[in-house]
């Protein structure tokens, strides 16, 4: 029993940095979900309003994204040009193991015009 007290706090912390590491892989992942959204929308369209929109739809389930962290720069008018979407969005960890200060970042490339 006394092997079991001593073990557990390290198994404890083992499945809790396993759990926070996957909140935030599937963060990184719905950031970068939403840039793509973003750039299509922004790339169909060319309305940025509504391609912020999408970006914070899409990155919904897993982050809560204010409109103003989706960097949209985009060459439309010419249909050689590219949308570019960023998104920049401080990690809010679960257990608050991991540091602050930790920004996750997505980004989505696409030629104008689909």
């Amino acid at each position: 029993m006394v092997e079991f007290a001593l073990l557990l706090p390290v198994l404890m912390a083992l499945v809790l940095g396993i759990i926070e590491f996957g909140f935030a892989l599937f963060a990184q992942a719905s950031l970068a979900g939403a840039a793509r959204e973003a750039a299509r929308e922004m790339a169909i369209h060319n309305d940025a309003a509504q391609a912020r929109t999408a970006a914070v739809n899409a990155a919904a389930p897993a982050v809560t994204l204010p409109a103003g962290e989706v960097g949209i720069t985009a060459d439309c008018p010419s249909a050689a040009g590219q949308v570019v979407v960023a998104i920049d969005h401080p990690y809010v960890g679960l257990t608050g193991w991991l540091p602050a200060g930790i920004v996750l970042h997505g980004r989505g490339v696409m030629r104008c015009g689909g």
